[in-house]
């Protein structure tokens, strides 16, 4: 079936972004589906996913921020830096919310953060966590600039265990921050709890279960919905000259929803010229 647009899904905890994907899909018989950005299997919350001509928005996406709420706890920590990991390190400190208070603005900002060492970035075309899995010492990942725009603590839940809300930049790993944090305090930490409320322009208090899908009760965003730009319409010659990578003349520089029967995707016009910024079909 053609269907073209974005689904907002409430992931539950202890399924894969895949297998989402995969149950949306199938639910819906979408020609085509994917998502815009991954949320680990014991992570829960916003995933939103693409249909059709929407899975080609992966690239505009990708850069979007992001918005968690996150439970941490002080005092232990994992191989994983999660719970799937088993126990690796612990200590007797005792961690309070003054003595978080004190160090989190030094979180805020851009800075290098190091991946964890599960994680799936590729080293040598392997992802890090099969090399880990495998026993290799050769895991050398790299440091990658991230920003944290704000990092609040929301309340503690009981002795070393708080709720943080952390609002970053796409490619930032919560796992990270709760060992970089735990750092900072002088002892160890593991991430309990995460679930994603907010990506890009997506809100979670949006998404719908799995259930709610199967039983109709969701709602597709329709492609051109998405952007707040002026729309312009082309004839058909105009548009197969773009379509074929033929840049054409227009008058004010600026973007545009474009369209020839349907909806064609976003296009630049600078210095007179158009070209596509973002093409959907």
């Amino acid at each position: 079936m053609k269907i073209n647009g974005i689904v907002l899904v409430n992931k539950d905890r202890g399924i894969s972004s895949n297998s989402v994907v995969n149950k949306v899909k199938h639910i819906l018989q979408a020609d085509k589906a994917g998502h815009l950005g991954t949320l680990d299997v014991l992570g829960e919350g916003l995933l939103p996913v693409t249909l059709g001509k929407a899975t080609k928005l992966f690239d505009y996406y990708l850069t979007k921020d992001k918005i968690y709420r996150t439970i941490f706890k002080f005092g232990e920590t994992t191989a994983t830096l999660d719970l799937e990991g088993e126990i690796t390190n612990r200590d007797d400190r005792v961690v309070s919310p003054e003595d978080i208070l004190k160090v989190l603005p030094k979180f805020v900002g851009k800075q290098l953060q190091m991946p964890p060492l599960y994680s799936a970035k590729k080293i040598n075309g392997k992802k890090a966590y099969e090399l880990a899995r495998e026993g290799s010492t050769d895991v050398a990942l790299k440091p990658k600039e991230i920003e944290i725009y704000s990092i609040n603590l929301i309340k503690q839940l009981e002795k070393n265990t708080f709720l943080f809300e952390i609002h970053c930049s796409s490619g930032t790993y919560i796992r990270s921050v709760c060992r970089d944090l735990a750092t900072a305090l002088s002892t160890y930490g593991v991430m309990q709890y995460i679930q994603r409320t907010r990506c890009g322009d997506f809100d979670l208090k949006d998404a719908y279960t799995i259930n709610e899908i199967e039983n109709g009760k969701f709602k597709i965003i329709e492609l051109d919905s998405l952007f707040d730009y002026d729309k312009l319409s082309l004839d058909e010659q105009q548009a197969s000259k773009l379509l074929n990578g033929v840049k054409i003349k227009y008058a004010k520089d600026g973007v545009y929803r474009a369209y020839c029967e349907q909806f064609l995707g976003l296009v630049t016009v600078k210095d007179g010229l158009m070209s596509f910024k973002l093409r959907l079909i």
